[in-house]
């Protein structure tokens, strides 16, 4: 065998059919067109200046963020390779306002497909890696177009998710429910093939992320952990931490899914209209499966992140994640701490800004 024994992602998805007598293989042909799509971003960001993608495509989105040209190439090639055949209803984009509508000569099938097609895109510029990131739903009427509340599902009830990650080599981390599973794309056979099967996170860590330029805003729970870490061996932890910020949450999560660590972006008090940074839908929820099905934890800071019940297409919110037992720690963190005590630099003490959402 040309992959060395190891199997490709087409062989992986019919292994985990096989277990699914009654599966009809929609899932498996969406997944196939999110990798399609997947190889060929990959293929746009290598090669970075030389395609003109670099810079500002002079828009923004609708989180009032500045678009990349690849943001709006990488958003096309998700919707050219999932629109036509038939396995999906509708499909929501970080990159679009609204729900997508399909066009009308293609047939609406049983799934709704989410995805920010390349987080981090902020990076393009300086090399650093990005990546895609995709949740699929049922949809609530299969075989008619989706509509915008069919996507407010909570995350416990995604079907699959994963991350695609453009660095050094291209993978493919992807999880059904059983499991987190990363492949590599073998550039001369233009073929996934797994090389981390069933990935586990380890439950202790003395790594940890944070922008810590907003550390004058955080909540006194996530000060708390980090100045903990801080303090390093002679500190309450009495061992010594590294700190990392990549700023690309696909590079973030892939760091920890290999060698363990925690990841924080929580809410803060720096724009308190904004109950955090990343996105709940397409970011965190599929984020959020990935790492619980390697063993480890998701959270807000004070709630598991599957449970929460979206409210809006593009709601942002909290998010901390990664090894179970710090992540762990920050949620009692958080339950120690009074909901009148986190103080706004402004305006003092607020209970605005400790609420459990």
């Amino acid at each position: 065998m040309p992959t060395g024994g190891r199997p490709t992602l087409t062989q992986f998805l019919i292994e985990q059919r096989r277990g699914h007598p009654g599966a009809t293989g929609d899932l498996n042909a969406l997944i196939t067109d999110v990798s399609l799509a997947c190889k060929a971003i990959a293929r746009k960001v290598a090669h970075g200046a030389l395609a003109g993608t670099h810079g500002s495509a002079g828009s923004v989105n609708v989180q009032g963020e500045d678009q990349k040209p690849l943001d709006i190439e990488s958003n096309e090639l998700f919707l050219r390779s999932a629109e036509w055949d038939g396995h999906v209803a509708g499909m929501v984009s970080e990159e679009m306002d609204e729900m997508y509508v399909l066009p009308p000569q293609f047939p609406r099938g049983k799934y709704l497909l989410l995805f920010d097609p390349l987080d981090g895109s902020s990076n393009i510029d300086v090399n650093v890696s990005v990546g895609s990131i995709f949740s699929v739903l049922r949809a609530a009427v299969p075989g008619q177009d989706a509509k915008p509340e069919d996507f407010l599902q909570p995350g416990t009830e995604q079907v699959c998710a994963g991350y695609a990650i453009y660095g050094p080599s291209t993978m493919l981390v992807l999880t059904l429910g059983n499991g987190t599973h990363a492949f590599t794309l073998e550039p001369s056979l233009g073929e996934w093939v797994l090389s981390h099967r069933d990935l586990k996170i380890p439950e202790k860590t003395r790594e940890f992320a944070i922008n810590a330029s907003n550390s004058r805003f955080w909540e006194p729970a996530v000060k708390r952990y980090v100045d903990e870490c801080l303090a390093g061996q002679t500190g309450p932890r009495g061992v010594d931490f590294n700190m990392r910020w990549i700023a690309s949450l696909v590079a973030e999560t892939h760091r920890i899914l290999m060698r363990g660590g925690v990841f924080m972006y929580p809410r803060d008090n720096k724009d308190p209209s904004k109950p955090g940074r990343l996105r709940l839908l397409y970011e965190a929820n599929p984020i959020g499966m990935l790492v619980e099905q390697a063993g480890g934890k998701a959270t807000t800071g004070h709630r598991r992140i599957l449970e929460v019940k979206p409210e809006a297409i593009h709601q942002r919110i909290g998010f901390i994640f990664g090894s179970a037992e710090e992540v762990s720690r920050i949620e009692t963190y958080h339950l120690e701490e009074p909901q009148d005590s986190f103080k706004s630099p402004l305006f003092g003490k607020r209970g605005l800004f400790a609420t459990t959402v």
